[in-house]
């Protein structure tokens, strides 16, 4: 049984000796020229003028988290349009519901006030 498992050991060993390889050639004959200007941050060309530390809004997080949950809902939604007419009214009847909690949770971030910038 595990003679079967050997060609995916065979490709993974192959491909972390090769990723391996590429690291170390790059570091071995790669250019080093360091300077100043090469080793300062980068900061859109300007100084810095705050700390990089600084706290976010949790509406950002909230945002972002909205648009990762409508993301995947076309995720979803996509797969399940090409096989409608297999699935029937009970696939209908699961997509609404799964439709639904989205939109109870948009209309539930919405009424907190997330989507409102000051």
């Amino acid at each position: 049984m595990l003679a079967e498992y050997l060609p995916t050991l065979l490709f993974l060993i192959v491909s972390a000796v090769i990723g391996v390889a590429l690291i170390v050639i790059g570091n071995v004959l790669g250019p080093r020229r360091p300077s100043s200007e090469k080793l300062s941050p980068y900061e859109c060309g300007f100084n810095v003028f705050e700390d990089a530390r600084m706290q976010f809004d949790v509406r950002y997080y909230l945002i972002a988290i909205l648009f990762i949950v409508f993301d995947l809902e076309i995720a979803f939604v996509y797969p399940w349009a090409l096989i409608f007419r297999d699935l029937g009214t009970f696939g209908l009847i699961e997509m609404g519901v799964f439709l639904g909690l989205l939109v109870i949770g948009f209309v539930y971030v919405w009424k907190r006030g997330a989507l409102d910038w000051e």
